[in-house]
């Protein structure tokens, strides 16, 4: 365990005494470009004409810092950050503090998004000497990489003061500095080191009860979500939490989740005029967001909102579903199928100044210019009021009440009231449309792409819309043609038609997982055989075969000072859940491969004990643990109308299955002697246990049921 030490005191220190702003201000004359011109990431290119001399994370620059043996300054962001552009208006452009960078520094610009793996390393630094992190994040480490300070966002005065005394104690103590980065690597190295699990586990309902019982009391009944601010829709939370209440019929939490979805989508954070969400809510109320619009936040809120109208029939849930894909198609939908990173948190004003939210908020006269005679009604459904301003008399929109509880208080029909809400949005969604966009980051990144394709698939289950499936299947020939090489792996990253950066484990893990999906929805072998060719591919290179768990980075990648092993579930899940929850699967599928089922389960057991003290930031552990405390089902459909069948079946919310169907004679193990020319059949197993074929859906449900 990393203990902390008189050199953490002495560096935290330096933070502190940030107090007098220094005076002196040198003024050099700014390059016309730095490195990161060559790049093709959004973030980097922002960065390009910064007096800093930046350069990118990549051998060249590593190996510059130990020839030259200066300390490395790592500075770490995305493209949508709005205290990135804070951090470098204040300090990446201020021509006093390049000079210092330029002088004392390597200074390494680093998108998170393109190389989370840097990420991961430095973000563990910072929360161990810190506590806590963010973006943006800087460190500044030895030549060698070794971090030994970092922090988020510092004022220019802070940052300034912490160049100097880096510099200067570099230079007169290197010992001291070298001992502590020494330590904190250590410390680095033993975070989410994983404990093999030799111990036999029962999984039992009584103690995944207990684990939701502890779960509970963190979480916000009236507002929904977490409690406290600020708030993250943590769509893997609320999706076991959905499959839990519906299998062990827990109507308050059930209760729960439909709270969270409903309040979510009345919210400031869900964009009541162009659809989707944003990244987070400043509030417990879900209205102030931080409105940068991410792709794996509404990726992943659309599989939710699917399962959740599956279930419900909301209508309001549906809704969402519709205006959410309705905003990544006009807005981070490449015309290759393909789908964009992210819509920035700020966009310019009139006056043309970058300001957080300036393209989503709205004055009182341009609401009554725009709606006219409509504008009190308006005023009234979403809220527009002097109790909910914003920042400079502006207003975001977002509403108090279901349209069913609205109407109580207004004489309007259900159907006017549509009207006058499609009305509204049409009109306001045009206004908007003359206003500066935010920017997009347009690379196109493989695990983002993959929970989007999943997000289709849900939709298209749900919806029963068939252009939703034809917009997955189009990504997945994607990603098969231009993210998987020619030797079984992935890449991570594509942009202006190349694709770069060796893959990460959460890149197979995602992408093996909407090909399942896919597969499930289509009967298409194609994808359940790449899904498996991915999975050995990654097996090899990224599986730690002492712990049986795979590592965020492949067995080439040597430029880092750890390979970290990614297994807490997040706003994304962790790699190891995804590879765990599909291996499972593959283990059904192929069930003559033991190794699958086997590795599966064994990944579960190293987690078991952290998910027990910590439910919450293990809900896609908890969601396969659900597949050995509940019942879990193989359903087989063969004959010629399988695929209505399938739709059929798939139109209900049964998250406790796994479909495998086939039109004509399949070699896939699980369908192997289950082929009719003249019947279609539906065979419900357990185990590999099956219950006589049915060829009525409602009678397959019924055993499911059961």
């Amino acid at each position: 365990m990393f203990k902390k030490t008189i050199y953490l005191i002495l560096l935290v220190v330096l933070i502190n005494s940030c107090s007098q702003k220094d005076k002196s201000e040198t003024i050099i004359e700014s390059p016309f470009t730095n490195d990161l011109i060559k790049e093709t990431s959004p973030y980097l290119l922002q960065h390009a004409y910064n007096p800093v001399d930046w350069k990118a994370w990549n051998p060249a620059a590593l190996k510059q810092a130990k020839e030259e043996g200066k300390l490395i300054v790592i500075s770490v962001g995305y493209s949508a950050c709005h205290w990135c552009h804070v951090m470098e208006e204040e300090s990446f452009e201020n021509d006093s503090v390049a000079k210092i960078m330029n002088d004392n520094f390597i200074s390494i610009k680093v998108d998170r998004e393109e190389r989370p793996d840097v990420d991961q390393i430095y973000m563990s630094a910072v929360q161990l000497m810190t506590g806590s992190g963010g973006w943006p994040l800087n460190c500044i480490a030895l030549p060698d990489g070794r971090p030994v300070f970092g922090g988020t966002y510092f004022t220019k005065e802070q940052w300034s003061k912490i160049l100097k005394d880096m510099s200067a104690l570099y230079k007169t103590n290197p010992e001291k500095v070298i001992a502590y980065a020494s330590e904190l690597t250590e410390g680095i190295k033993s975070t989410n080191l994983i404990t093999v699990n030799t111990d036999k586990v029962i999984y039992n309902r009584e103690a995944l009860a207990q684990m939701v019982v502890t779960w509970k009391a963190s979480l916000d009944f009236e507002y929904g979500g977490q409690k406290n601010a600020p708030k993250f829709p943590m769509p893997s939370n609320l999706n076991f939490l959905l499959r839990y209440s519906f299998q062990n019929n827990d109507k308050e939490l059930q209760e729960f989740v439909e709270t969270s979805l409903t309040k979510m989508a009345n919210g400031g954070i869900y964009d009541q005029v162009g659809g989707g969400f944003s990244r987070y809510s400043m509030d417990k109320k879900w209205h102030v967001p931080h409105f940068e619009k991410m792709l794996y936040d509404n990726a992943q809120l659309v599989s939710l909102y699917s399962k959740a109208y599956q279930l419900t029939k909301n209508e309001a849930f549906k809704t969402v579903i519709e205006e959410t894909l309705d905003f990544i198609d006009k807005e981070l939908t490449h015309n290759n199928g393909g789908f964009y990173s992210s819509l920035d948190a700020d966009s310019k004003t009139k006056a043309g100044e970058l300001e957080e939210g300036a393209f989503y908020v709205w004055k009182t006269e341009e609401l009554k210019s725009i709606l006219k005679e409509d504008y009190e009604l308006f005023s009234s459904y979403y809220n527009i009021n002097s109790t909910t301003t914003w920042e400079n008399d502006t207003y975001i929109l977002h509403k108090k009440n279901t349209n069913e509880v609205f109407l109580k208080t207004e004489s309007s029909s259900k159907k006017a009231l549509d009207n006058k809400i499609n009305n509204w949005k049409t009109k306001l969604y045009n206004a908007r449309a003359n206003r500066e966009r935010p920017r997009i980051d347009d690379k196109i990144l493989t695990s983002w792409n993959a929970l989007m394709l999943k997000g289709y698939v849900d939709a298209y289950r749900a919806l029963n819309n068939e252009a939703y499936l034809n917009k997955a299947i189009a990504n997945g020939q994607f990603l098969k043609e231009n993210l998987i090489n020619e030797d079984g792996s992935l890449f991570h990253n594509h942009k202006n038609g190349k694709s770069t950066i060796i893959g990460f484990s959460e890149d197979y893990a995602h992408t093996i997982a909407a090909f399942i999906e896919l597969y499930q929805a289509t009967l298409n072998e194609e994808w359940l055989d790449t899904a498996k060719q991915l999975m050995d591919y990654a097996s090899n290179h990224y599986l730690n075969k002492e712990s049986e768990m795979f590592y965020f980075t492949s067995d080439t990648q040597t430029s880092l000072i750890a390979r970290k092993t990614e297994v807490i579930d997040k706003v994304m899940p962790s790699s190891n859940s995804i590879l765990a929850e599909s291996l499972f699967k593959l283990g059904h599928y192929y069930y003559s491969e033991k190794n699958y089922a086997d590795r599966s389960k064994q990944m579960l057991n190293n987690i078991i004990v952290n998910a027990k003290r910590a439910p919450s930031g293990y809900s896609n552990w908890l969601g396969l643990y659900l597949n050995y405390a509940n019942p879990y089902y193989e359903v087989a459909i063969s004959g010629k109308e399988a695929l209505p069948k399938l739709k059929e079946l798939e139109s209900n919310y049964l998250p406790n299955i796994l479909i495998a169907g086939a039109v004509n004679d399949s070699k896939l193990p699980i369908m192997e002697n289950r082929y009719n020319k003249e019947d279609t059949y539906i065979y419900v197993c357990v185990d590999g246990s099956c219950k006589l074929p049915v060829q009525d859906v409602e009678r397959a449900i019924q055993l499911l049921s059961k």
